[in-house]
C-alpha cells in the first residue's frame, strides 16, 4: 500500500493522515466547496476537489470519489466513519476498481448494516440477543402482536437505521401504533428501506462496546471494551475505558462474545460489537459497526496500540500485531466530544470560530478538526473536537479532564463544554454509575 485516499474530512482525516505519514504512507484527502480551507486538506500529500458543500454531491457522491482515486493513483481508500464507511456498494464498487477498501468485505457490511440479518447470525452464533422479531413486522398488527407476546415497553427499529435515526421506545399499544408510520417513513427516507422491528426495551440499560479486530488469516481479537452510556439522542458524548460497571467475570464473557460474533461473519480489519446491559450485568447483541469508531482514541490511550495503523496492516494482508494475551488495560481513558451546539438544547450552532485553543497539557489528547478562523458549516456533522485523556486511575483521567475542560477556549459559536464541565462534576458520573437515561434525568432533575 502506497497512496491511501481518505474518503472523509475533519478530524478524522487528520487522524487517518497522522498515521499514514507515520508509515510512510501517501495520503490523498477529498475535499467539498465548504471545507477547502480546513486544516485536513492542506495536512495531506494531495487534495481533491469532489464538489458542493451538500454530502449528496460530495462525500456520498461515489463516481466523484472514486474518480479522485484513480486520477491520484491512490491504491486504497480508507473510508473514516460515517458517511459511505458502512456502504456495502461503495465497498463493491471500490474492489471491483482493483483498488484495496480498508475495511471488512462488502459481504459483511451488507449483512450487519442489516440488524434483522444480523440478529439472525448472533443467535445461530450463540450469540445472546434481545427478544424480539425475526422477520420484519409488514404491518402495525404485526408489530403490534411482536409486542404483545414479548411485553411492553418495547424499541420499534428501521432495520437498516444507525446512530439513533429510526428507533423509539414504545410504552404501549397506542404509542406503537402511532410512532410506526412515522418511523417507517422516516426509514424509507434515510436509509431507502422501510422495514421495521420490535425488540424487547432493556430499561436503563448501559451501552457497553467492545473493540474487535481480525486479519485475512482467521485471527481475531478483542480490544477490550468501552463505557458509551452518556448520551443524548442516542448520541454518544462521553465514553471511557475500562467500563467502571464492569466486573472482570462479565468483562470476560462480554469480549469473548464479541470475538465470537465477529469469527461468525469471517470479519476482516477493525470494527466494534455493541451491546446493551442490564442492572444484573445481563448482556445482548445491540449491532456490530463495521468501520473504524468515533470513540477509537479511547481504546487507543488505554492500550497503546493505533488502531489506523492495524487497519492499514490488514488490508495489506499481513496478520495481526497483537495476540490476545498482549492487550491490557495499562491505564483509564475518557473521550469527551466538543461539538458547534447549544449546551441546553443539543441544537447544532454554525458560525466562525473566531478563537481556538485547546488545553495543552500531558496525557490530553486533542483529535480536531478546526482552528482559528475556521468556518462551521450546517452541511456536516457539528462535531469539531475530541479530547481524549488518560490517568493511571479513573479519578486521575476525571481531574485531568474537568482541567481540560476549563482550559479549552472557542470564541464566535456556541459549544458544547458548560454541558460536558457539569456531566464531570456530577455525582453519578464521578461514582461511574449512570446509564444510558443520565442525560435525561439529569435534565428532568434541574427542571423539578
Amino acid at each position: 500500500m502506497r497512496k491511501v485516499l481518505i474518503a472523509n474530512r475533519g478530524e478524522i482525516a487528520r487522524r487517518i493522515i497522522r498515521t499514514c505519514r507515520s508509515q510512510g504512507v501517501a495520503t490523498v484527502a477529498v475535499y467539498s466547496d465548504a471545507d477547502r480551507d480546513l486544516p485536513f486538506v492542506r495536512e495531506a500529500d494531495e487534495a481533491v476537489h469532489i464538489g458542493p458543500p451538500p454530502v449528496p454531491h460530495s462525500y456520498l457522491n461515489v463516481e466523484a470519489i472514486i474518480g479522485a482515486a484513480k486520477r491520484s493513483g491512490a491504491d486504497a481508500i480508507h473510508p473514516g466513519y460515517g458517511l459511505l464507511s458502512e456502504n456495502e456498494a461503495f465497498a463493491r464498487r471500490v474492489q471491483e476498481e482493483g483498488i484495496v477498501f480498508i475495511g471488512p468485505s462488502p459481504e459483511v457490511i451488507g449483512q450487519m448494516g442489516d440488524k434483522l440479518t444480523a440478529r439472525k447470525i448472533m443467535q445461530q452464533a450463540g450469540v445472546p440477543v434481545v427478544p424480539g422479531c425475526e422477520d420484519p413486522a409488514e404491518t402495525v398488527d404485526e408489530a403490534a402482536q411482536v409486542a404483545q407476546t414479548i411485553g411492553y415497553p418495547v424499541m420499534l427499529k428501521a432495520s437498516a437505521g444507525g446512530g439513533g435515526i429510526g428507533m423509539q421506545i414504545c410504552r404501549d399499544e397506542s404509542s406503537l401504533r402511532q410512532a410506526y408510520q412515522s418511523l417507517r417513513g422516516r426509514a424509507k427516507a434515510y436509509f431507502g428501506n422501510d422495514a421495521m422491528y420490535v425488540e424487547k426495551y432493556v430499561e436503563r440499560p448501559h451501552h457497553i462496546e467492545v473493540q474487535i479486530a481480525g486479519d485475512q488469516h482467521g485471527n481475531v481479537v478483542h480490544l477490550l471494551e468501552r463505557e458509551c452510556s452518556i448520551q443524548r439522542r442516542h448520541q454518544k458524548v462521553l465514553e471511557e475505558s475500562p467500563s467502571p460497571f464492569l466486573d472482570p467475570a462479565t468483562r470476560e464473557l462480554l469480549c469473548q462474545s464479541a470475538v465470537q460474533a465477529a469469527k461468525a461473519v469471517g470479519y476482516t480489519g477493525v470494527g466494534t460489537v455493541e451491546f446493551i446491559v442490564d442492572d444484573s450485568k445481563n448482556f445482548y447483541f445491540l449491532e456490530m459497526n463495521t468501520r473504524l469508531q468515533v470513540e477509537h482514541p479511547v481504546t487507543e490511550e488505554m492500550t497503546g496500540l493505533d488502531l489506523v495503523a492495524m487497519q492499514l496492516t490488514i488490508a495489506d494482508g499481513e496478520p495481526l500485531p497483537v495476540k490476545q494475551e498482549d492487550v491490557k488495560a495499562l491505564r483509564h481513558a475518557i473521550e469527551l466530544r466538543v461539538y458547534a451546539e447549544d449546551p441546553v438544547t443539543f441544537l447544532p450552532s454554525p458560525g466562525t470560530i473566531t478563537f481556538y485553543q485547546p488545553p495543552a497539557m500531558e496525557q490530553v489528547r486533542i483529535d480536531d478538526g478546526v482552528e482559528s478562523g475556521t468556518q462551521v458549516t450546517p452541511f456536516y456533522d457539528p462535531m469539531i473536537a475530541k479530547v481524549i485523556i488518560s490517568g493511571a486511575s479513573r479519578t486521575e483521567a476525571v481531574e485531568r479532564a474537568r482541567e481540560a475542560m476549563q482550559n479549552f477556549q472557542i470564541t464566535g459559536i456556541k459549544t458544547n463544554i458548560p454541558f460536558l464541565q457539569e456531566v464531570l462534576a456530577d455525582e453519578r458520573f464521578c461514582e461511574g454509575e449512570y446509564t444510558t437515561w443520565f442525560v435525561q434525568e439529569r435534565a428532568a432533575k434541574s427542571n423539578n
